[in-house]
Order: structure tokens, then C-alpha cells, then sequence
């Protein structure tokens, strides 16, 4: 929920793409790790949807990185995922 909140403050030219982006990939990793575990019994099942989940964890988490370094940076949005964190 918090995700969402935060997303209401990206520029208004970023609301049907990045946003949406980051919203459905936060959105994603409780599922990715509910099903994960209903195949916990079959290890490459198990493995690949906690692999999944933190795809969607790492993605979302970069993209909020970018936004902050951004935005401190007097930016409104970076260029790329990543670009203000170097």
C-alpha cells in the first residue's frame, strides 16, 4: 500500500508506464511467494517462483532508488533505472 502512496507523487507523464510498472511489480511478489510455497514439495517449482519473487523485489526496489536519487538530485525523473544511484 505504501508502493501505491508513494507512486501517487511520480511526475504525471510517468503515470500509465513506470508507475503502472512498479506498482504491478510490487503487487507481484506476495503471489510469486504464495504460490512458491503451494509447490514447495517440487523443487524447481519452489525454487523458481522465489526466484521470481525476487525478481520483482529487486526490480521494484530499483526503480524506487532511481525516484529518490532523482528527485534529490533536483530531478524528476532519472533517465534509467539505476542512473542516480551510481
Amino acid at each position: 500500500m505504501r508502493i501505491f502512496e508513494l507512486s501517487k507523487k511520480f511526475p504525471k507523464e510517468k503515470t500509465y508506464s513506470l508507475t503502472d510498472q512498479i506498482r504491478r511489480a510490487s503487487r507481484s511478489v506476495c503471489p510469486n511467494l504464495a504460490e512458491g510455497w503451494r509447490k514447495r514439495r517440487y523443487g524447481a517449482a519452489f525454487v523458481s517462483k522465489l526466484s521470481d519473487a525476487e525478481g520483482e523485489a529487486a526490480e521494484t526496489q530499483v526503480w524506487l532508488w532511481s525516484f529518490y536519487w532523482a528527485r534529490k538530485a533536483g530531478r524528476a525523473w532519472p533517465a534509467r533505472p539505476g542512473a542516480c544511484c551510481s
